[in-house]
């Protein structure tokens, strides 16, 4: 921890839960009542941190306490440290886990090679923010052909609880760490504390933690220090942009829980709420976060962010708030992952601004756009098939529902970090490699195919060899009980309605 040199002392007068009031009574040119953001602390050991939230008056200051206060009681010293809540940045901090006050939770000593750096810092200017717009390939199909990533860009994963959402993150860290050279950073906000177990030991069997460094404010923690552990890791991200130079993969996991723990300290510091309860800041807290994650001249800062959708309701202000200051929106469905089409992406409610001609090509465009129309046809017709069935469509209708189908079944992919529940390897795909395979797909090249030959598959060259080997396991027996040559039609007209009905 940085030392603390003042000597400016005061006392706690009044205590509200997380919420302290402390008067400092020795004001004068050199003991001058806290600033705002201040850190204050108290208690045995002063293991007890206040961030002052606002002066009451010239003697008295309202603070939110960042730890839990047991203990704490009227009458009792409190320090002024003269500096704002600071955390620890340098390259001794890569590989390691961290609470939102610079303490190591990896049960390893303390890195010792570190610089402290207040966690409350303004975005770049405008003068430094590069114009050069790159796309982010993340090796995961769906996202790469129809909602590309931008370098130094802002990507928000919406979705309900248990869609998928951490196992996506999750993903995007292997694939990054292992196909970028730059450094990843993962911020935990109000999450459940076994996660943090996990994906460390995750990271640590991938061969991938030398370049990742993880921050937790769990969700058993008080909200002060949930809402102030996303500065904390971006004081460390922005180290590594502009220190050392190189590009950082910020990956958010939960930027609701952050608007949450914001609402959750406006509550106590007793501000009228605003719209379903929110915090009347909301808007200005989310900006003063997110307007610091930027493309400059020496590197990027390029963010990933789940965002938790009350109620799978996108009308809610948080979700529409976050959705704002993002470039790339992912929406993960349910309702795909019902049907088991993983990543449950749903592509016509996604979007990215990326998506234009003169940034990603105009073939790409163009295919993005033609997969897009396919599978809005389809989606229009499913209710026409629930009821009438797949034999009251066109012929062309019924070779769109088929595109469509194959669409979607290629665009899942076995993750790296799902091995071992699924029993599937990995697939890391090229952007160029599932082009093509779309681009085959809409040409009918495939149509001939069993669905699942597509499904759960790379590049789309291992459609061949699943599809043979399903012809191979095929039981000798069904030979001998195929269908009379008069019957054969009828049944084999069967058996396609049934493929084109099945998930």
């Amino acid at each position: 921890m940085p030392s603390t040199t003042s000597q400016n002392i005061g006392t706690v007068t009044s205590i509200r839960g997380s919420v302290v009031d402390i008067h400092f009574d020795n004001m004068s040119s050199d003991n001058q009542l806290p600033p705002i953001r201040t850190l204050l602390r108290t208690g045995k050991d002063s293991s007890i941190a206040i961030e002052v939230s606002s002066q009451l008056y010239d003697q008295r200051v309202r603070g939110i306490a960042l730890t839990p206060t047991p203990g704490l009681a009227r009458g009792m010293p409190v320090e002024d440290t003269g500096e704002p809540l600071q955390t620890p940045v340098g390259k001794g901090i890569l590989s390691r886990m961290f609470d939102v006050f610079g303490n190591t939770i990896d049960k390893k000593d303390a890195p010792t090679d570190v610089e402290w750096r207040s966690v409350h810092n303004e975005p770049p200017p405008l003068a430094r923010r590069s114009t050069k717009t790159e796309v982010f390939e993340t090796g995961i199909k769906v996202i790469d052909v129809l909602m590309p990533l931008e370098r130094g860009g802002k990507a928000g994963l919406f979705g309900g609880a248990g869609v998928g959402k951490t196992v996506l993150l999750t993903e995007m860290i292997h694939n990054m760490v292992g196909q970028h050279a730059g450094v990843s950073i993962f911020c935990g906000i109000g999450e459940r504390c076994r996660e943090g177990e996990e994906l460390y030991r995750e990271m640590k069997e991938a061969g991938v933690l030398d370049n990742m460094v993880m921050m937790f404010g769990q969700m058993n923690e008080p909200p002060g220090a949930r809402f102030r552990v996303g500065h904390a890791a971006l004081t460390m991200a922005e180290y590594f942009r502009d220190d050392e130079h190189r590009d950082v993969l910020l990956l958010v996991d939960n930027i609701f829980r952050f608007i949450q723990a914001g609402m959750e300290v406006s509550g106590l510091m007793g501000q009228m709420p605003a719209r379903l309860g929110y915090q009347p800041t909301m808007g200005t807290e989310l900006s003063q976060l997110e307007e610091r994650i930027a493309n400059t001249g020496s590197g990027a800062i390029t963010s990933i962010q789940a965002v938790y959708v009350p109620a799978d309701d996108f009308t809610d202000p948080a979700a529409v708030h976050t959705f704002s200051h993002l470039s790339a929106s992912i929406v993960l469905s349910r309702k795909c992952a019902s049907e088991g089409l993983y990543p449950a992406i749903d592509p016509l409610q996604s979007s990215s601004k990326m998506a234009t001609p003169s940034i990603i090509g105009k073939r790409h465009y163009g295919l993005a756009q033609e997969i897009r129309r396919t599978l809005a046809q389809y989606s229009e017709l499913k209710d026409i098939i629930a009821m009438l069935g797949m034999e009251q469509l066109s012929p062309e209708d019924r070779k769109v529902v088929g595109r469509a189908r194959r669409l979607e079944r290629f665009l899942t992919q076995p993750f790296f970090t799902t091995e071992q529940f699924t029993g599937m390897s990995g697939k890391l795909v090229s952007l160029d490699d599932a082009l093509d395979g779309c681009e085959r797909i809409l040409q009918d090249e495939f149509e001939d195919y069993p669905e699942s030959a597509l499904y759960m598959i790379g590049a789309i060259d291992e459609a061949h060899k699943k599809s043979k080997q399903a012809s191979e396991d095929k039981p000798k027996e069904d030979d001998k009980t195929q269908p009379k040559t008069e019957d054969k039609p009828k049944a084999e007209e069967d058996e396609n309605a049934t493929s084109l009905h099945d998930a």
